[in-house]
C-alpha cells in the first residue's frame, strides 16, 4: 500500500498548463514570457527554423518539417507551414499529452506559426484540453500580401480553439509616442500576450479567499470564440475604479469591448487594506459595461505583497459578433427645412436600387385661371368640352392679361371713389360672363 502526502496530492491534482510557441513570433513571445518569470505553466517552442529554437529558453523545443524545410524556416510560406506540422505531427502529439489547458501564442502573417498553429490546435483539442489561442495580426508596413495570410490563419484557427484573443500590432502606432524606442515598441505585443496568459494562469493557479478554479475558467472560455482578456492594476482613491476599467479597455484588442458579454470571470487581487466599497464599485464598473446578460463568476486572492496595489482580471466570452461590428444606430434628428435656394442634394446616400423602387404619383397639371371661380362648375366643363385645349389656352391669355394703363386709371377711380370703382368690377365680370354663353 502507498500513501501520498497532502503536498504531494495537490501536485497531481493541479490543472496541467502549456504555453506553446508556434512560429518565430510565438517563439518570442515565449522567450518574453519566461524572463517576466511567468509560472505554474510548462513552456514549449515549435519552429521550422533550427536557429531560432537553438536560443529560445523553453523547456521543451520541437522542430518541425525538417524533411521539408532542412531547419531553414518556410519562407513565409503558410503551406509549407502546415505541411512541416503534418510531417511531425507525432512529435507535436507527445509534447501536448497530458495538457488540461493549452495556450497557443503565435504571429498570424507568416509562414510556420500561420499554417503550423491550426494543426497544433487541433491535436490539442483532440488531446481533450482547453484551447486558447493568443495572436498577433501583423503592422501595417508589412504589406497586404501578409495581413492576407493571416486573416486565413485566424480563421482556420479558429475552427479548433476554444476561445480565441487578436491583438493588433497595427495599433500600436496609435499608442506610443513618435520617439519610443523602436526595440521597446516591438515588444509590446509580447507585452499583451504575457499579461492574457499570465492572467488566466494566475486565476488558476493561485488559490483565493473565493475560489476560482480550472473549472471556473473552462465554463467561461469552453467554446465560446472570440474572448476579451485583460488585466488592470491601480493604486490611489479610486484604484478599484481604474483598475477595472483598465481591465475591460484593452486598446490592442481587436475590435472587442465588454457589452454583450454572456460569460464573464472577474478575479480581484489585493492585500488585506482591500475594503468592501472597493470590492463594490470596481464589480459594478466591469458588469455595468457587459451589461445584465452576462453569467459573472467571481474569485478573490490576498497576496500582500499588493501592497496598496489592487489588481482586477477579467475573461469574458460569449459575444455576438454581428453586434460587435454593426455599427451603432445614429439617433434621429428632425429634417431642418431648406431655405428658399438652398440645395438639399447630398444630405442622404441612396443606392441606384433603392431608387428604382420609389414609384413617385404623378397628376395632371393645370394652370389655374382665377376667372374660373366664377364661373359655375358644369358650365366650366361644356366650355372645355366645346372649346378644346387652345380655346382655354387663348382664353386663359385674354382673362390674365391686364393694361398697365387701365390699372393705374382704375387705381385713381378707387381713391376717389371705392364704391364706384367695386361696382364697375361686378358689371365687367357679368359682362365677360354673358359673352361667354353667347359665344
Amino acid at each position: 500500500m502507498s500513501f501520498a502526502t497532502l503536498e504531494q496530492q495537490e501536485v497531481i491534482l493541479r490543472a496541467n498548463l502549456k504555453v506553446v510557441g508556434v512560429g518565430g513570433g510565438g517563439c518570442n513571445a515565449v522567450n518574453s514570457m519566461i524572463k517576466q518569470g511567468l509560472e505554474g505553466v510548462e513552456f514549449i517552442a515549435i519552429n521550422t527554423d533550427a536557429q531560432c529554437l537553438d536560443s529560445n529558453l523553453a523547456s521543451k523545443k520541437v522542430t518541425i518539417g525538417t524533411k521539408i524545410t532542412k531547419g531553414l524556416g518556410a519562407g513565409a510560406n503558410p503551406e509549407v507551414g502546415k505541411a512541416a506540422a503534418e510531417e511531425d505531427r507525432a512529435k507535436i502529439e507527445e509534447v501536448l499529452m497530458g495538457a488540461d489547458m493549452v495556450f497557443i501564442t503565435v504571429g498570424m502573417g507568416g509562414g510556420t506559426g500561420t499554417g503550423a498553429a491550426p494543426i497544433v490546435a487541433q491535436i490539442a483539442k483532440q488531446n481533450g484540453a482547453l484551447v486558447v489561442a493568443i495572436v498577433t495580426k501583423p503592422f501595417r508596413y508589412e504589406g497586404p500580401n501578409r495581413m492576407k495570410n493571416a486573416e486565413a490563419g485566424i480563421q482556420e484557427v479558429k475552427k479548433y480553439v476554444d476561445s480565441l484573443i487578436i491583438v493588433q500590432n497595427a495599433k500600436l502606432h496609435d499608442l506610443l509616442h513618435k520617439d519610443a524606442p523602436a526595440f521597446s515598441g516591438f515588444d509590446k505585443p509580447n507585452e499583451i500576450l504575457y499579461e492574457a496568459t499570465k492572467g488566466i494562469a494566475e486565476v488558476i493557479t493561485y488559490e483565493g479567499m473565493i475560489n476560482c478554479d480550472f473549472a471556473d475558467v473552462r465554463t467561461v472560455m469552453q467554446a465560446s470564440g472570440l474572448a476579451l482578456m485583460g488585466t488592470g492594476t491601480a493604486t490611489g482613491e479610486n484604484r478599484a475604479i481604474e483598475a477595472a476599467q483598465k481591465a475591460i479597455s484593452s486598446p490592442l484588442l481587436e475590435g472587442m469591448d465588454i457589452r454583450g458579454a454572456k460569460s464573464m470571470l472577474v478575479n480581484i487581487t489585493a492585500s488585506t487594506n482591500l475594503t468592501m466599497h472597493e470590492v463594490q464599485d470596481g464589480m459594478a464598473t466591469i458588469t455595468d459595461a457587459a451589461g445584465e446578460d452576462a453569467n459573472v463568476i467571481f474569485g478573490l486572492v490576498q497576496k500582500e505583497e499588493m501592497k496598496d496595489y489592487l489588481s482586477f482580471t477579467v475573461i469574458a466570452t460569449g459575444f455576438d459578433t454581428s453586434k460587435q461590428n454593426s455599427r451603432p444606430i445614429p439617433t434621429e434628428k428632425p429634417v431642418e427645412k431648406p431655405q428658399s435656394g438652398q440645395s438639399i442634394s447630398g444630405q442622404y446616400s441612396h443606392s441606384a436600387a433603392a431608387e428604382a423602387q420609389i414609384v413617385t404619383p404623378t397628376f395632371p397639371i393645370r394652370d389655374l385661371n382665377k376667372d374660373d371661380i366664377n364661373t359655375p362648375a358644369f358650365l366650366r366643363e361644356q366650355l372645355r368640352a366645346t372649346h378644346g385645349a387652345d380655346s382655354q389656352v387663348q382664353e386663359q391669355k385674354s382673362f390674365d392679361f391686364k393694361d398697365s394703363k387701365q390699372d393705374n386709371v382704375n387705381s385713381l377711380k378707387f381713391k376717389s371713389n371705392p364704391n364706384s370703382v367695386a361696382k364697375e368690377d361686378e358689371d365687367d365680370q357679368s359682362a365677360s360672363f354673358l359673352r361667354m354663353i353667347m359665344d
